[in-house]
């Protein structure tokens, strides 16, 4: 079985005021689990009002839900311990303007030099899954072959309608903040791997970007692991709504992977301005609107899920995650996204109400 692995960003927030407190490095050594796994599990990010944290290697969706809450209950104990609390939003509702420390590492440095004040913005958590592949030219032929669902996955995953206060009428604005960055958005196609690891190395001779870390596609190959890494959802509000998304990347991974063995047809050669457009319309709308199906079509969101289901229907069977992703689809569809729970909050109580469902929620399957 495709093994798979997440990595989750989260926000540290004070309960009674709503607002970023930088307490990272307090609540990582609380929750003591850098040493107990050395060091891989609970992760700095680059302001110190975030933590991140990585689950092992797993080969099922239910791995992945149990390390997922386990990580979420360590971290969330750890804040309490501190006064704060541990919220999975992908922007904070509220911030005061005032500038919040960067962790202090050579790599996120150098980035304040390049760009503060993205930098002194940069509040958004993403949730980042890892499949596996066989090898580097495998991964470039996924890459090729899923670009035209990152949209559809945005969409999905959308769980940051607010900024400083008020909606933005994004349900996404996460993806938009890390659009500002210089090499962003949905990776264009590539001929093999050659073509890829050229491309990122004249990035970095140019001295646009510092590494290759800095390559913030929404799908890439990993610089540190034999995986494709998808980078567009949002944190999840619900650690369930984690595991159906890992599942469902996965699942797109190996129908790639399979077509491309069979090389039944070409990968989908979508123009990249569709598909930005196609982004940004995910990002506005969530699932609230219509999406950008990948042939190009404007389609109900619910069609296009449907037609995501279908698609990736032999793998999921193949992994036995049909039955557990048919049903977190289907609730999310009913009950929507992180961003529509958010606003119904909103709605319901103002910003007090929204921060309290922020840190009810976040450790809760």
């Amino acid at each position: 079985m495709t093994t798979i692995g997440v990595e989750e960003e989260y926000l540290l927030l004070d309960p009674a005021t709503g607002l970023p407190v930088p307490y990272s490095e307090k609540v990582r050594l609380a929750a003591d689990l850098a040493r107990l796994a050395g060091g891989e599990e609970l992760q700095s990010e680059l302001l110190q009002v975030q933590v991140e944290v990585a689950t092992p290697v797993c080969g099922t969706l239910e791995e992945v839900g149990g390390h997922l809450l386990r990580l979420r209950h360590a971290v969330g104990a750890a804040a309490e311990e501190h006064g704060c609390r541990m919220v999975a939003a992908a922007t904070p509702p509220l911030r005061d303007g005032r500038p919040v420390g960067v962790t202090d590492e050579a790599r996120y440095r150098a980035m304040v030099a390049q760009a503060p004040q993205l930098v002194a913005e940069q509040f958004v958590n993403g949730m980042h899954v890892h499949v596996a592949v066989p090898d580097r030219e495998a991964g470039v032929r996924v890459l090729n072959r899923i670009r035209v669902w990152l949209p559809v996955l945005t969409a999905m995953s959308a769980n940051s309608p607010l900024w400083d206060g008020h909606d933005t009428g994004f349900a996404s604005w996460r993806t938009v903040i890390f659009s500002r960055w210089p090499v962003t958005g949905i990776a264009p196609s590539f001929r093999d791997a050659a073509d890829y690891d050229r491309r990122l190395q004249r990035l970095v001779e140019s001295g646009l970007i510092s590494d290759t870390g800095q390559v913030y596609w929404q799908a890439r190959l990993s610089e540190r692991y034999p995986t494709v890494e998808v980078r567009c959802p949002d944190v999840q509000l619900h650690a369930d709504d984690a595991v159906m998304l890992a599942g469902i990347v996965r699942a797109l991974v190996a129908t790639a992977l399979a077509e491309a063995t069979a090389d039944q047809e070409p990968p989908p050669d979508r123009a990249p301005e569709l598909l930005q457009a196609a982004m940004w319309h995910a990002a506005r709308h969530g699932l609230d609107d219509t999406l950008i199906d990948p042939a190009g079509g404007r389609r109900r969101a619910g069609d296009v899920l449907c037609r995501l289901l279908g698609h990736i229907a032999p793998a999921l069977d193949a992994a036995g995650d049909t039955r557990q992703v048919a049903a977190l689809v289907h609730r999310l569809l009913q009950e929507g996204t992180g961003a529509d729970r958010q606003r119904a909050a909103l709605d319901r109580g103002g910003m007090r109400a929204v921060v309290d469902l922020l840190t009810r929620e976040s450790t809760v399957p």
